[in-house]
């Protein structure tokens, strides 16, 4: 059954795993990328969010701490009529400051993904 969307609110989409990697998350960190995403679906960015580096405007992450463990949902508002959530997962070290290669990569592959998903259910975009 699919939700019924608010006036001025862009369906949220899920590519890969993404979803099931999400839903792996502590409740509270669930509830607060949740509320972020919620924002991102009617144009806004919440303060958890921020720019995600190298592919450009339009991506971004939400990032939280919890129980000393750091937890990233990817996700892009480049499209005029819905936000992709791209990749939902636990930074390995959360000292460390860079994120890991792999998880970089999928990114950028999930993206291409989403313009794909984007273009056949919506049309091309303009501009």
């Amino acid at each position: 059954m699919r939700r019924v969307l608010a006036p001025d609110e862009k369906p949220l989409h899920w590519v890969g795993s993404s979803k099931r990697d999400f839903l792996e998350f502590p409740r509270v960190v669930k509830d607060d990328m949740g509320n972020a995403l919620g924002v991102a679906q009617f144009g806004g960015t919440a303060p958890a969010a921020k720019p995600w580096k190298g592919l450009g405007p339009g991506v971004l992450e939400i990032v939280e701490s919890h129980e000393g463990n750091a937890y990233r949902a990817v996700y892009t508002v480049r499209f005029a009529e819905a936000v992709y959530v791209l990749h939902a997962f636990q930074k390995k070290s959360p000292s460390g400051i860079r994120t890991a290669r792999r998880d970089v990569e999928l990114v950028a592959r999930r993206l291409k993904a989403a313009q794909r998903d984007y273009e056949e259910h919506y049309g091309k975009e303009k501009g």
